[in-house]
């Protein structure tokens, strides 16, 4: 077992972290059924496509971010959150890669998905008032 999970002090901010994923999926599958409704499976499917590409890195961020918490811990937190960040930047570099050279994606529909997922933690404090 990793040490994160048992760490308290890193539980307010795992839990915040993972309250944001929860919100993106449902957004983005709520846009998704939406968007299939009024354009079809082809924008619908590029909205998902979209919003994955953006909830998947910052799953990966949230699980590597949050593994430590505590003065003495101080250097395994800064560590964490870097290592953490280059490797969100990859995976969303990655996935973006694989999603244009393999899916057909319908552009609007996929990068205005991408943009609120990615916009969306500037509304979260708000809407679960930190």
């Amino acid at each position: 077992m990793s040490l994160f999970i048992h760490n308290e002090l890193a539980k307010p901010g795992r839990e915040f972290a993972f309250k944001q994923i929860l919100l993106s999926i449902i957004i983005v599958l709520t846009c998704s059924v939406a968007t299939y409704f009024i354009w079809g499976l082809s924008f619908a499917h590029s909205v998902l496509t979209g919003g994955a590409i953006s909830i998947i890195p910052n799953f990966v961020f949230a699980h590597k971010a949050f593994k430590y918490a505590g003065a003495r811990s101080s250097e395994k937190v800064l560590d964490s959150f870097y290592s953490g960040e280059k490797l969100k930047i990859v995976l969303t570099a990655v996935l973006f890669a694989l999603a244009f050279k393999f899916l057909a994606i319908e552009p609007i529909a996929f990068f205005s998905s991408f943009c609120v997922v990615v916009a969306l933690p500037l509304l979260t404090p708000i809407l679960f008032k930190l």
